[in-house]
């Protein structure tokens, strides 16, 4: 630490020696830095503020019908975007700012300088803007900025239009797209219902449902047909039993020989085929069945009358006399009726049953592709409708845009040049100069120090050179060597002060010159 402060203490030592060099600097580096200073052009700066009105009437009696852009974010975004190099030539020929350019690379030199001193700043949440720029010349100023005022108006509502333009565009081509895949989607799912008609959905029943319900109609099927079997046996056997205690007459002619319960049998099943073909075909298994059984029941018919004329039939005639055996031979054939078309019906059940129980198996999976379809139509439907809803609403809004302006423009203070220069700032500038030129004659000071060194003690010249040092020999200083030291010492004094005041008194009269010229 101490080797540190000794080195220092030569330098500075070393430094004083040329002090006069060096304030002499300091006087030449001041002089010129206020010549500099005083030379500077001064720059005049033109501005003009803008209001954006976005409260319009229309806003409030629209919301939820038409589409309202962000007026105050789109003119903030422009704010910031919108000095850009073909705003700026824009604004270079509005302004004949390149009449004096000869070449594209003079051209360009002025659109750069532009584009540095052109200023677009925003009050905040008040929508209100300054726009300034600086130059040398007044008037050319107040030009720049009253075309920048009219680029920055015309941009605003070119670009709401444009991009409403652009937004409806894009909608068409969405609708046209979403419209074929809404068509290839019904498409798809009309040949999935026509290839599998039978899956229809009835009563709001999957296919476990639809098979569960044909097997509960063919269990009411089977129970009704055990029904109707028992009511047709114990009329059957009642009827045995009124023949059986009937007495048969001899001599009766063989031509009076009747049937009554086989001919009613016979024509129930005659009408049942009736019905039945018209609505099946002869090869349906029901015709075939009802014309076995009128077969079967004809050759029935055959062999009791040919027993009855061998025996004789005067208890048939009895029989036939009887209101009881009438009335039991009608019931036989209503029920022997009944029975035939349960058991068609049971048939016809079972055979859909065993349908449904193999579709069973591969219900899931076409249940599966079905919601598939049914999901992909869907989406493509509600795409669309919403794609032209928005398209409807776009097109009201462009209609809104045309019929009156969404945001106003209000020009709060017109294009105006401020009388007095913005820059440069000499009061600031001044104490700069005297801060370079106190550093130059630093600089200078120690640069000589450094060429020319003097050592001030034996340790540092042995340091130096590495020779041993024999001896040192001491300088007295005498009384005339003091004054000459002490007179030296208030000159410098004098001359640095003089050189501050200097500098002080420039800057109070620029501040005065200021402060009168306001």
């Amino acid at each position: 630490m101490d080797e540190l402060i000794g080195q220092v203490a030569a330098t500075v030592r070393g430094m004083w020696i040329h002090r006069r060099l060096a304030m002499a600097v300091t006087w030449l580096v001041g002089a010129l830095g206020v010549v500099v200073v005083l030379m500077m052009p001064d720059y005049y700066q033109a501005s003009a503020r803008v209001f954006v009105d976005t409260q319009s009437i229309l806003r409030p009696l629209m919301t939820g019908i038409a589409v309202q852009p962000n007026i105050e974010q789109q003119v903030s975004m422009l704010s910031r975007t919108l000095i850009n190099r073909p705003t700026v030539e824009r604004l270079v020929r509005i302004a004949d700012l390149d009449l004096g350019s000869t070449s594209r690379a003079s051209t360009d030199d002025v659109i750069d300088a532009v584009t540095k001193a052109i200023s677009i700043q925003s009050a905040g949440r008040d929508n209100l803007y300054t726009l300034s720029y600086k130059d040398k010349s007044p008037e050319k100023a107040q030009r720049v900025v009253q075309a920048l005022l009219t680029i920055f108006v015309e941009s605003s509502l070119g670009a709401t239009r444009q991009d409403s333009d652009s937004a409806r565009r894009f909608l068409d081509e969405q609708i046209k797209s979403y419209e074929a895949k809404l068509a290839d989607a019904e498409g798809r799912l009309k040949a999935f219902k026509l290839r599998n008609i039978e899956m229809e959905s009835q009563n709001g029943l999957d296919s476990a449902g639809r098979v569960a319900e044909i097997d509960n109609q063919l269990s009411q099927a089977r129970l009704e047909l055990r029904e109707a079997e028992s009511a047709r046996a114990a009329a059957g056997h009642q009827l045995e039993i009124l023949r059986a205690q009937g007495a048969v007459s001899e001599g009766t002619p063989a031509a009076d020989v009747q049937t009554p319960e086989l001919d009613a049998r016979i024509y129930a099943q005659k009408r049942n085929l009736d019905a039945l073909l018209q609505r099946y075909t002869d090869e349906h298994p029901d015709v075939v069945r009802t014309r076995a059984l009128i077969a079967e029941l004809e050759a029935q018919k055959r062999r009791e009358v040919d027993d009855l004329r061998r025996k004789g039939i005067p208890a048939a005639r009895a029989a036939a006399a009887n209101p009881a055996v009438v009335e039991l031979s009608r019931i036989y054939s209503a029920a022997e009726v009944q029975v035939a078309s349960l058991r068609a019906r049971v048939v016809e059940y079972e055979a859909r049953s065993n349908r449904a129980h193999q579709k069973l198996k591969v219900a899931p999976q076409l249940e599966a592709e079905l919601a598939q379809l049914n999901r992909d139509y869907q989406v493509h439907q509600k795409n669309y409708a919403d794609l032209v809803a928005r398209r409807e609403s776009a097109l009201m809004s462009g209609k809104l845009e045309n019929t009156s302006n969404v945001a106003e423009f209000r020009v709060i203070d017109p294009p105006r040049v401020i009388p007095r220069p913005v820059a440069p700032n000499r009061v600031l500038l001044m104490p700069v100069a005297l801060l370079a030129a106190i550093g130059a004659g630093l600089g200078i000071a120690f640069l000589m120090s450094q060429v020319r060194p003097v050592f001030f003690d034996a340790s540092a010249l042995r340091q130096l050179t590495n020779l041993p040092v024999l001896g040192v020999v001491s300088l007295i200083s005498s009384d005339d060597l003091r004054r000459r030291e002490s007179r030296s010492l208030k000159r410098f004094m004098m001359a640095f002060l003089a050189f501050v005041l200097l500098y002080v008194g420039c800057m109070v009269a620029l501040s005065y010159h200021v402060g009168t010229f306001k």
